[in-house]
């Protein structure tokens, strides 16, 4: 029975060290990788754009559009998502993506109110705002990183976690939106 105990509290440990390595590895990838392609002028310029011609939506009307988004993504008439997924960010960052050779599984930005300003890869829904990997990293400023629980994915069958970090407009310091970037474990 001892023998059991010891050997149940030694591969505990053994699990709870990797899995905290692996959350190590995942936020220092969101502080030291993304950056390299997050400050690119297409993510910058998109989020911006985005910000001012969003800056009166009201609750109500964010709600909405996340509603309509929803319904798109079971409809053959996609308006909404289109209009996203057509966009220069979206084609930049489905090449980042392609470029990481399975280490990024999906990568979508959001704006100052937690909408899709593009993505590689239709989400469920179009508002992220009122999610952690919107309120972790957005509203907890420039050096906010935000790891969610690696698990499985359905589509890849493989172990993912999305990393989430703010977007930042170099030159005034601002956060102007986040990004989430869904993160291959295993690939790690």
């Amino acid at each position: 029975m001892k023998t059991l105990i010891a050997t149940t509290i030694i591969l505990s440990s053994a699990v709870f060290s990797a899995h905290a390595n692996q959350q190590e590895a995942l936020a220092n990838l969101g502080t030291n990788a993304f950056p390299e392609w997050l400050n690119d002028s297409t993510v910058l310029e998109h989020v911006k754009a985005q910000n001012k011609k969003n800056s009166g939506l009201s609750e109500s009307e964010i709600i909405a559009l996340d509603k309509q988004w929803r319904a798109e993504t079971e409809s053959l008439s996609r308006p909404l998502i289109e209009d996203v997924l057509s966009n220069a960010l979206s084609s930049y960052l489905e090449k980042v993506k392609n470029e990481s050779e399975g280490l990024y599984t999906e990568i979508f930005v959001m704006d100052n109110k937690g909408l899709n300003v593009g993505q590689s890869d239709v989400t469920s829904d179009y508002w992220q705002g009122d999610e952690a990997k919107w309120q972790k990293t957005y509203l907890e400023g420039p050096k906010s990183v935000h790891v969610g629980d690696i698990e499985m994915d359905e589509s890849t069958q493989e172990f993912q976690a999305q990393v989430s970090v703010p977007v930042v407009d170099p030159a005034s310091g601002s956060v102007i939106g986040a990004v989430t970037v869904g993160v291959n474990v295993d690939a790690l």
